[in-house]
């Protein structure tokens, strides 16, 4: 059942798949995969693999028993392992003496990591892909609506929504690469034994651990996990941890970017600004006292996982460096920072993506606004413009005096420029033209273009 935190931070099916109760089913799955890995390398019999196997897919769990249990050992192996042993046990006592054979309790914990995290990040893909998929189209839809750039959250020159949302679309189109990579890095089998050498398998140990990790990436559910399946004997990464906190780095930095657009939105959204608006949506964003509020309360959200999210990576950074063979506290400490990572990248990445798939942008607002400056943002284009007339340091000082006098008078920079006898060498229509914002936008449409060409490539 979903906590109060998961349906905050997650959405519905997250908190399925990061459940206590999916890694139970994905530890029984390593259990199978383990007994049919060792048939493949001749070291049971086939029919006693098949045995664990079916008996492992059907497994039921106790879930309140065997947390009790695993406080005793500090592990949820050991209980898992009792339980299954006993179910073969009771089908087919031979079979039992082969179940969890060679292996140690983290190699069935972090190989059901493994096909938990595929199917996290096939949530996790289809987010990134929706969010920037609304993104593009805002990008596209916007290319040419004008609009206060601002920096340091000041007015700065101006920019248009397309480019906005077009940084916004790369973000998460080049952390879903990223992301992509990684997986078929970090998402591969577990199988060490207890001290990373195999030693109880003998001979069979290095077959054994190719055909394992050869059987859990065809399970993975997420692609990339198994189209880079390593080749040869893949050397136990137990106290090895780079490739997994790689992948939970990209996770952040996915959260982060969803972040990113969330504030964005979210000061456009002030009363002051009125620019956009999350979607309308019956009973949300409503205050408790103030019946007039439509408060942005999926960038709240979203705000608030990005800014959960570097303490648990500072403990799985913290947790790398492990002692020896077998960490002590260190690899423990991912099982509750990883899952809870993986959990609010995806609600960051949906609440933004349900966002922008239905954002309203005012962009009479942002045009009003910037036009609420008086033209003052346009002052380094009209000093260029007036520069070959007059010599840049004349056309600066002109520009300046005639800032200050907007700020004093409130009469609009046009009107003032027009007004002084040096600014002359300009007709009027000239300056209205310098002072217009659209003439000053650059590289912004090629700028989109390409973001835009990206996407469509890469979609």
């Amino acid at each position: 059942m979903p906590t109060l935190n998961d349906t905050y931070s997650t959405t519905p099916e997250m908190a399925a798949v990061m459940s206590d109760g999916a890694l139970l089913r994905h530890m029984a799955t390593f259990e199978g995969a383990l007994a049919a890995a060792q048939a493949d390398a001749g070291l049971i019999p086939r029919p006693v693999a098949e045995t664990i196997g079916a008996v492992a897919a059907k497994l039921a769990f106790d879930e309140q028993a065997l947390f009790a249990e695993a406080l005793m050992g500090g592990t949820l192996a050991i209980p898992l392992v009792k339980l299954l042993t006993g179910a073969v046990r009771a089908t087919s006592p031979d079979a039992a003496a082969s179940v969890h054979f060679g292996a140690t309790s983290q190699d069935v914990i972090d190989s059901a990591l493994v096909l938990q995290l595929g199917e996290a990040l096939v949530l996790i893909d289809s987010e990134m892909t929706r969010l920037a998929g609304a993104a593009a189209d805002l990008a596209r839809a916007h290319a040419k609506t004008a609009m206060l750039g601002r920096t340091m959250l000041q007015p700065a020159t101006p920019i248009t929504f397309g480019l906005k949302a077009a940084q916004w679309m790369l973000a998460v189109l080049e952390s879903r690469t990223r992301l992509r990579a990684h997986a078929g890095e970090a998402l591969v089998a577990q199988l060490g034994g207890a001290a990373g050498t195999l030693g109880s398998l003998g001979a069979h140990g290095a077959p054994t651990a190719r055909h394992l990790a050869t059987r859990l990436a065809a399970m993975n559910a997420y692609a990339p996990a198994r189209t880079q399946v390593r080749k040869g004997t893949p050397l136990p990464w137990h106290t090895r941890r780079g490739a997994l906190i790689a992948l939970a780095s990209e996770l952040a930095i996915a959260t982060g970017a969803a972040g990113k657009i969330a504030r964005d939105i979210a000061l456009m959204m002030q009363f002051e600004l009125g620019e956009t608006f999350e979607p309308a949506e019956a009973g949300r964003g409503g205050s408790s006292a103030m019946p007039h509020k439509r408060n942005p309360v999926r960038c709240m959200l979203t705000v608030a996982a990005s800014l959960r999210t570097p303490g648990l990576m500072a403990t799985l950074l913290s947790g790398m460096t492990q002692e020896h063979e077998r960490a002590l506290g260190g690899w423990q400490s991912e099982w509750g920072a990883l899952p809870e990572l993986v959990k609010l990248c995806a609600g960051a990445l949906a609440n933004m993506a349900d966002t922008l798939t239905g954002l309203n942008v005012d962009a009479d607002r942002m045009r009003a606004n910037f036009d609420a400056l008086h033209g003052l943002p346009m002052t380094e284009m009209l000093s260029l413009a007036l520069a070959p007339h007059l010599g840049r340091a004349e056309a600066f000082a002109l520009v300046e005096k005639a800032a200050r006098e907007v700020g004093a008078t409130g009469r609009s920079l046009a009107d003032v420029v027009k007004a002084d006898a040096a600014a002359a060498v300009l007709s009027g229509d000239e300056i209205d033209r310098v002072l217009d914002p659209l003439s000053a936008l650059g590289a912004t449409q090629a700028f989109i273009d390409s973001a835009l060409a990206q996407w469509k490539n890469e979609k």
